[in-house]
């Protein structure tokens, strides 16, 4: 694809440098979605050389996703707040909740401008649902944003979802405090959901991983389990506790036989007493 065929697309906004991969389209790409460009599609090829399942990855990560939102549902939770949404693909949080719950409010949130512009074009016509662009490590920005406040009702639960995003923050950014800051501001019987990429596992080639995305603006930064946990400060984990992907709450009645380590990502969703 042109730059010209690029931004005759409505989801393609002109600041746009369709050359440059970004992680939310190449997350698109390994789903099966149509909004990414070459560069996307060959950083992705260089991800599969560097971790050979990574579609595998996606995809339990995706299905963690989908029940992890269900159980907050059924927790009676309401309203979301997504943070690092990425592109919207079949599956979003607002299909999945509005779907079980009308009425279910959700909010949106990161800076990619092809996922800010076409979150914007899939949520137009849905009042129940917005996309904010800011910077997630701005936790001001996304919380006092105009459209997160007349969204959310911050008295009620809310369920907060940092899903694959927490790798992405650098130690700089201080992301326990990062995550207190989200976890100040929501009432309690709110939940925080997350996965998170890990080297724990000699099945996870996180060097590789980290290599292959130094050559882009998203440097991944792998954490240890006792890292992740602390994530989840002032939050009690729900059982199974952080596991990884394939093991949280897998579907009844469905048994995958494979190696769990595989999965690269941990996985948990706590509860704000």
């Amino acid at each position: 694809m042109t730059r010209d065929e690029g931004a005759a697309l409505p989801w393609v906004p002109d600041e746009v440098d369709i050359d440059s991969p970004s992680v939310a389209r190449v997350y698109d790409y390994l789903l099966g979605g149509g909004h990414n460009f070459a560069s996307d599609r060959e950083l992705a090829r260089r991800l599969v050389e560097a971790q050979p399942n990574v579609r595998e990855i996606a995809r339990q990560n995706r299905a963690f996703l989908r029940r992890a939102v269900v159980f907050l549902l059924e927790a009676g939770v309401r309203q979301f707040l997504d943070l690092g949404s990425g592109i919207p693909t079949v599956g979003n949080v607002h299909e999945i909740a509005q779907a079980a719950a009308p009425g279910t409010r959700v909010v949106y949130v990161d800076y990619e401008p092809v996922a800010v512009a076409h979150s914007r074009l899939l949520l137009q016509d849905n009042p129940d649902a917005v996309m904010v662009s800011a910077d997630i490590t701005r936790a001001s920005d996304v919380l006092d944003a105009p459209a997160t406040r007349r969204m959310l009702d911050f008295d009620q639960p809310i369920g907060l979802l940092a899903v694959t995003i927490g790798h992405y923050i650098p130690h700089a950014a201080d992301p326990v405090g990062l995550f207190a800051r989200y976890r100040d501001a929501l009432a309690p019987g709110s939940h925080l959901a997350l996965t998170h990429l890990t080297d724990d596992f000699s099945a996870v080639h996180g060097d590789r991983i980290v290599s292959t995305m130094k050559t882009t603006r998203d440097n991944v930064f792998p954490r240890g389990r006792a890292e992740v946990l602390e994530l989840f400060t002032g939050f009690e984990l729900v059982e199974p506790g952080l596991v990884t992907t394939s093991l949280w709450r897998p579907d009844k009645g469905v048994h995958e036989v494979r190696d769990a380590e595989q999965d690269a990502l941990y996985a948990g969703v706590g509860r704000l007493p």
